[in-house]
């Protein structure tokens, strides 16, 4: 089973969840330690009210991997890797310039088997998690810009760069020494 979705990039992603559902704590995974750490808790009093982490094999113009929203109607927890399908994203600008997160469906969760569009999705819902971005870094005097949804095309196209960026630093890498065969160092 894990090989073919491994085969459907970018139609199926992995995600490693990093926050669950329902956390106001930001967990982020630290790539040299191989750990998750604290790396704080919201100020402001909103939650995340979906599971958040990142796309496993991409690299995104900021340096992390691709950041990634996974619909779900229960929440797993922290290192969890769930098999997703992408189904738009959310285009936004932060300190850190273009930031672009995947929003994706859980392919184990038969609650939300039937999404595969933005459309699809409930319209409040879709309000909630724009909400929570435009406002969950407001009392760390951090702004962030919700530019907008887009369709699952142009979720695709970031996918696709993100895995060329990763399969180029990790082809360097290997050339350097600095990994092993499956990318780590």
């Amino acid at each position: 089973m894990t090989t073919s979705h491994a085969d459907a990039f970018p139609r199926i992603v992995e995600i490693v969840v990093e926050i669950p559902r329902g956390s106001r704590n930001k967990y982020e995974y630290d790539e040299e330690a191989h750990v998750f750490r604290l790396d704080r808790i919201l100020s402001s009093a909103v939650f995340y009210n979906f599971d958040y982490g990142f796309i496993s094999g991409t690299r995104a113009d900021d340096g992390d991997h691709t950041d990634a929203l996974l619909i779900i109607d229960e929440p797993t927890f922290t290192g969890c890797r769930v098999w997703a399908r992408p189904i738009g994203g959310l285009e936004m600008r932060d300190e850190m310039g273009f930031d672009f997160k995947v929003l994706c469906v859980a392919i184990g969760d038969p609650h939300q088997a039937h999404i595969e569009r933005l459309d699809q999705v409930r319209p409040h819902r879709l309000v909630e998690i724009e909400n929570f971005f435009t406002t969950y870094k407001l009392l760390e005097k951090k702004e962030t810009e919700v530019v907008g949804w887009r369709e699952l095309d142009r979720a695709l196209e970031v996918l696709t760069a993100d895995r060329v960026a990763w399969d180029h630093e990790v082809a360097a890498a290997h050339a350097a020494g600095e990994v092993d065969a499956d990318g780590r160092a």
